[in-house]
């Protein structure tokens, strides 16, 4: 069983190559759970909306959405509805039986309301803010996603966290991804992305141990970070391999478990 996270920026310029991918590689009974981003289609709504999106940045230097109680209800909608719906009516074209899902749906994902943030200000001071409406993981409704999974279903999940208060959060769809990888203990976790991979000084890294990704992460820029981080956790409890790779090739998926591109994160 693999967890493949498809990530934002695919589902707005182009998800078709994976789509076929999976209904390729699930006719020979391979197994997925799907879970994906939108945060740039949530940014859009809010826009529209007349919500200025509002991003900040932590000291480890991972960038993300300050999500307030407005903020929260629009991520909600975009996620759990659009982008989520959409994913699974590609899926069924394809033949594939997908099943679409947030965090509140069975208690998929659990997760505790963060009470503050420590933040990096544009004056590069630290200070601390109220955590708003951002969940930190406690526990994923493996048992449901089991049920699915055996009965020919592939979850696709939108990352909606239900708080300790049964009010919706937003959980990063990296580590979402991640702490399902880890329950469902995946043979492997896919982040397919717009890129090749992690670079460093403009060349693709092809493999390295979680501990060589850790020594890396100063090096490494706000929009990769968050999934070498992902990675870590996921390779450091368990999950033998995590994949970053380009989802706008041909093939992506099948090429990506091959090996063949992308990088490659992995235990001792």
């Amino acid at each position: 069983m693999i967890v493949i996270k498809i990530g934002g920026s695919l589902l707005a310029s182009g998800v078709d190559g994976i789509v076929r991918d999976l209904a390729s590689i699930t006719a020979k009974d391979a197994k997925f759970v799907a879970v994906h981003g939108g945060a740039a289609e949530v940014s859009a709504m809010s826009d529209k909306l007349g919500k200025k999106p509002v991003f900040i940045v932590s000291p480890s230097g991972v960038r993300s959405r300050y999500t307030d109680r407005e903020t929260v209800e629009i991520y909600q909608m975009v996620m759990a509805g659009k982008l989520n719906k959409n994913l699974v009516a590609m899926l069924e074209r394809e033949g594939v039986r997908a099943i679409g899902l947030c965090g509140l749906d069975g208690m998929l994902l659990r997760a505790e309301r963060k009470e503050k943030l420590l933040v990096i200000d544009e004056r590069g001071r630290r200070r601390m803010i109220d955590g708003g409406f951002t969940g930190k993981p406690l526990s994923v409704n493996g048992a449901l996603l089991r049920a699915l999974l055996r009965e020919g279903y592939m979850p696709v999940v939108a990352p909606v966290a239900l708080g300790e208060e049964f009010e919706p959060l937003n959980l990063d769809s990296d580590v979402a991804a991640s702490s399902i990888a880890i329950e469902l203990k995946a043979e492997a976790l896919l982040f397919m992305t717009n890129v090749e991979g992690l670079l460093l000084d403009g060349k693709r890294v092809p493999s390295l141990t979680a501990s060589e990704a850790e020594e890396l992460r100063p090096r490494i820029g706000h929009g990769m970070m968050r999934k070498v981080q992902a990675a870590i956790g996921a390779v450091s409890k368990g999950v033998p391999r995590v994949i970053i790779a380009n989802g706008c090739v041909g093939n992506p998926v099948e090429r990506a478990l091959r090996g063949e591109g992308g990088t490659i994160i992995h235990g001792q």
